[in-house]
């Protein structure tokens, strides 16, 4: 994959790690667009809406987590891969939860990174055409971030509103659980199968009128799940 026509955007405060990351996106093909802390790079990516952000955890006057959550309450659902000195699971587990999709710790190499920004790039490709959807009495805007059941509000974090667009993006298929984990969760995130069914059980409760006997979320025994209108 070539990163022509894509967008990536670097925030990072580290001068050599941020040239060093723009100029191999770009030898792969990427437009590169850059800045130097988190609330500038907030401001950044609200105006030149990029394909996709690179950025670290660790910034002055506001640190990539704080920003990742800016940008997810603000709607903003560009696929963002963090970088950070800490590799703690617990640092790890927050950056995902807040609605970041993937955490390499630094040090890092130059060629998993690049990989992991045309993953998620194709990741993003496949599902891209599911926005907004509505099925029985619930409505999901994907790109606003927004879901409603007979206009009432249905709270849904970042995890779930990807797991849900993935199974939506699957409609009718059944899903297996080691492809959730590695289309929704990433290979770095190191998720169990029970994370899933643990996640699907609370996106039951939350958009299933009857959580006892489901009619969109099906669980096909001893395979995965599958999505049904």
């Amino acid at each position: 994959m070539r990163g022509d026509g894509f967008t990536v955007a670097v925030i990072e405060d580290e001068d050599l790690i941020r040239k060093s990351v723009t100029m191999n996106l770009e030898l792969e093909g990427f437009q590169v667009i850059t800045a130097a802390d988190g609330e500038l790079g907030v401001k950044l990516i609200n105006e030149q809406k990029p394909d996709l952000i690179v950025m670290d955890v660790m910034m002055p006057k506001k640190d990539g987590l704080q920003a990742c959550r800016e940008l997810r309450i603000s709607g903003i659902s560009t696929p963002i891969i963090l970088l950070t000195a800490r590799s703690s699971e617990t640092d790890k587990v927050l950056g995902l939860d807040l609605g970041a999709d993937d955490y390499l710790a630094k040090p890092f190499g130059m060629l998993e990174l690049m990989a992991r920004v045309k993953a998620l790039l194709r990741r993003v490709q496949r599902t891209a055409n599911v926005d907004q959807v509505q099925f029985a009495d619930v409505v999901i805007d994907f790109k606003a971030y927004r879901a409603h059941r007979n206009d009432d509000p249905i709270e849904l974090s970042a995890r779930e509103y990807r797991l849900l667009r993935y199974l939506i993006s699957k409609q009718g298929n059944v899903v297996t659980r080691d492809e959730l984990l590695d289309e929704v969760w990433g290979y770095n995130s190191y998720p169990t199968t029970r994370t899933v069914d643990n996640h699907i059980a609370r996106l039951r409760q939350k958009i299933e009128s009857n959580i006892d006997e489901p009619r969109h979320i099906l669980t096909v025994h001893g395979v995965g799940y599958k999505f049904v209108a």
